[in-house]
């Protein structure tokens, strides 16, 4: 009997992991899928994702996953808070750190404030619930926005600006959160000396946690170790055991039920290696943790945002629609507070550091809303009645579809409009000059492969060949002309040539050593060899970027 109820039991965990495995296949090949098809219809890739879940929360039978707050929080929200943290350049966001910390904190403390005030009275909510909504819904997500940045070409330091609010707000909300959830629980009110000693011993605690695992990683391991999978293996343990070392601190020491914020360990712990760590490795070291991260981050921010379509419920989301159409106006005019207001603060004691005003609106319209919330969101439990927790819910969903789907696809827009997107008119004029040029040879090719099997008369053939041999030499001297009156293009042009030439030489390298042509050992040092180039080469172009370039325009063809 024993053993057949084991049995019994050994098959429906064979089931349930064979379901698993089948709905990561399932999400992976989508979010793949999905990648292609954004790219190629121009749509941000986070959005398609998200419509993409909605579309899978209406097909159970085919993605039948229900996920807890813990899931996102514990194991999908680490890897994504440090990517960007290690990615994120410590002097520029040093030298911008009072802002982002004034917005991270000041901003995130007056707009959930802001959010409650607006939201209790109107929809007769407990003023702990209207709090605990308020921090939830103030953690930003700037994937998508972020995204844009990069393919727009918008300044870096309005990139930091934006991603290091978010790393920190991040945190604070759920400080915030969790303090309002824990008074409502124990019947008690939200006391502001209390809260506010907790809220710092909270923080303080958690980057204190990251900072000294972080420097342990970066200055012990990374600096004395050089393989490259050991040092890769030891920062994703970095990511997750800051956390859970922060969440559990109490627990672990036995020193009483008390906890850290595990997302600011995390924050901590990746700028450590960022600027500590990542100087300390090996070019090939340096590399393979940024291409691992870089892999990582996507995979995790697909799950990410197919479960955040899969979760929200449309049908839910009708009935409240008022509910939803408060809460999303609360949201703006909080954000519209925080960035105009503190801008302005900061504007009076740093006019050197001043935020342009374009920056404000963009930092404004791309406060998105994204995992955290949802997490946060779903986390609810039974700290208030039923119909307050699902009123909650559904305005979180609304506001996260709201942001996604109507801030997310127009934030590019808004960037060209101001004239913020970095790739200039006589970028894409490059850019056009060099694909008409690349077509118009591979015509020609394509004419003499015809004449060379048979299927075209040499007459004909030479005719064809002289226009295109005449259109050759003018979209030749026309791309030659437009270089020399813009130079940084030629630099620009340069470096990305050089890079293409290393990696086509490392393709190389490995395609010989696949066929056996060439030992392993060699081939891991002539690799090693190319990747101090290409860290050479990342040098150069760091450089060159914060050079300032002298535009030379005026000239006419």
């Amino acid at each position: 009997m024993i053993a057949a109820v084991l049995a019994a039991a050994e098959a429906s965990e064979g089931t349930d992991l064979l379901d698993a495995e089948l709905t990561a296949v399932i999400l992976l090949s989508a979010a793949a899928l999905v990648a292609i098809i954004s790219r190629r219809i121009r749509v941000p890739f986070t959005v398609a994702l998200v419509v993409v879940g909605l579309i899978f929360a209406f097909t159970p039978s085919f993605v039948d996953l229900k996920v807890g707050p813990e899931f996102i929080l514990g194991l999908l929200v680490p890897p994504l808070i440090f990517e960007a943290s290690i990615n994120l350049p410590w002097p520029k966001l040093k030298a911008d750190l009072g802002i982002v910390l004034a917005m991270a904190l000041g901003g995130t403390l007056l707009g959930t404030f802001i959010v409650a005030g607006i939201v209790r009275p109107v929809l007769d909510i407990p003023w702990l619930a209207a709090i605990a909504f308020g921090a939830l819904i103030s953690a930003t997500d700037p994937v998508a926005v972020v995204a844009f940045f990069k393919t727009l070409g918008v300044d870096k330091r309005l990139n930091v600006l934006v991603e290091g609010e978010s790393l920190f707000n991040d945190a604070v909300a759920i400080v915030l959160f969790s303090l309002a959830v824990g008074a409502a629980t124990e019947g008690e009110s939200l006391s502001i000396g209390p809260a506010l000693g907790e809220f710092l011993y909270v923080g303080l605690g958690g980057l204190a946690v990251g900072v000294i695992l972080g420097y342990v990683v970066s200055a012990i391991v990374l600096k004395n170790l050089d393989d490259h999978l050991i040092e890769t293996a030891v920062t994703l343990a970095l990511a997750y055991g800051s956390y859970l070392i922060a969440e559990s601190f109490g627990h672990i020491f036995k020193l009483g039920n008390f906890h850290f914020s595990g997302i600011l360990a995390v924050v901590a712990a990746g700028l450590m290696v960022g600027h500590v760590g990542l100087e300390n490795t090996s070019p090939t070291t340096r590399l393979t943790l940024e291409n691992f991260w870089e892999f990582l981050a996507f995979m995790v921010n697909s799950f990410v945002f197919l479960l955040l379509g899969i979760e929200i419920d449309l049908t839910e989301i009708g009935p409240e629609l008022g509910a939803v159409a408060i809460a999303v106006a609360a949201i703006l005019f909080s954000r519209l507070v925080i960035v105009h207001g503190f801008s302005a603060i900061h504007q009076r004691l740093l006019p050197a550091r001043a935020i342009p005003k374009d920056w404000r609106h963009v930092s404004w319209w791309g406060g998105l809303r994204g995992a955290i919330s949802l997490a946060l969101a779903l986390s609810l439990g039974s700290a208030f009645t039923g119909e307050v927790i699902h009123t909650v819910q559904i305005m979180t969903f609304g506001v996260v579809l709201f942001t996604l789907l109507v801030q997310g696809t127009t934030i590019a827009p808004l960037i060209r409009k101001l004239g913020l997107a970095g790739r200039a008119a006589n970028v894409a004029e490059q850019q056009r000059r060099q694909a008409l040029l690349h077509a118009k040879r591979a015509g020609r090719d394509e004419l003499q492969r015809l004449e060379r099997e048979g299927l075209a008369s040499p007459q004909m053939s030479e005719a064809l060949e002289a226009t295109y041999d005449d259109d050759i030499r003018r979209a030749s001297a026309g791309l030659a002309n437009h270089v020399r009156r813009h130079p940084e293009l030629e630099t620009s042009t340069l470096l990305q040539m050089r890079r293409n030439a290393l990696a086509a030489e490392k393709r190389s390298l490995l395609d010989l050593s696949r066929r056996g042509i060439v030992d392993v050992e060699v081939t891991e040092h002539l690799a090693v060899e190319i990747d101090n180039r290409f860290a050479a080469l990342e040098l150069l172009e760091d450089r060159w970027e914060s050079t300032p370039k002298i535009d030379l325009s005026e000239e006419h063809e």
